[in-house]
């Protein structure tokens, strides 16, 4: 399979609905063209169903979880169980990243990992500082700094115009969860 020969950063932030499903919908596309995804995923251990989606792409798309979000409703800060998961799950993805094998890097939610103090900003620089040239590289979350939109190629801004959670709307399985 043919490398990209030039793998961009892109960060996609705001406060609307979107980040993660244009991520995904990156991650099929290029399954598509035959190439390879890791995602990770921060703050959500539950069973979204694009999990379930993407194991129908098993053979291009790999995706595990690392810690949850439980301390934000309670609003506490994170455990450090939670932190080392973080920690951890960083670390597995840049293995993945270094690895040859992927062509496209998804940190799905590190930037709101990084507001949450589950991980912290240098920990995301160096990460994007050690991206190979060939890795595509995608970040998503709300609260992103200036930091890392300086480093990125290309960023967009989910901005929430209206949402029917205004009006107690709960997610929905297959819409939002």
């Amino acid at each position: 399979m043919k490398k990209l020969a030039k793998g961009f950063i892109h960060i996609y932030t705001g406060n609307g609905k979107g980040k993660t499903t244009a991520a995904i919908g990156q991650a099929v596309r290029a399954a598509g063209a035959g190439l390879k995804t890791y995602i990770a995923q921060f703050m959500k251990e539950y069973p979204y169903s694009e999990l379930e989606s993407l194991k129908l792409l098993k053979d291009f798309v790999e995706v595990e979880q690392f810690c949850g979000d439980d301390f934000v409703y309670k609003r506490q800060l994170p455990d450090e169980s939670e932190i080392k998961k973080a920690s951890d799950g960083l670390n597995i993805a840049k293995v993945k990243m270094l690895s040859g094998y992927y062509d496209i890097i998804i940190l799905d939610e590190v930037i709101v990992a990084i507001y949450f103090k589950l991980l912290n900003l240098n920990q995301i620089i160096e990460f994007i500082d050690s991206k190979p040239e060939s890795v595509e590289l995608i970040l998503t979350g709300r609260y992103c700094p200036d930091e890392l939109i300086s480093k990125a190629d290309l960023v967009t801004e989910m901005k929430e115009i209206k949402h029917y959670y205004s009006k107690g709307i709960k997610s929905r399985k297959g819409i939002e969860a």
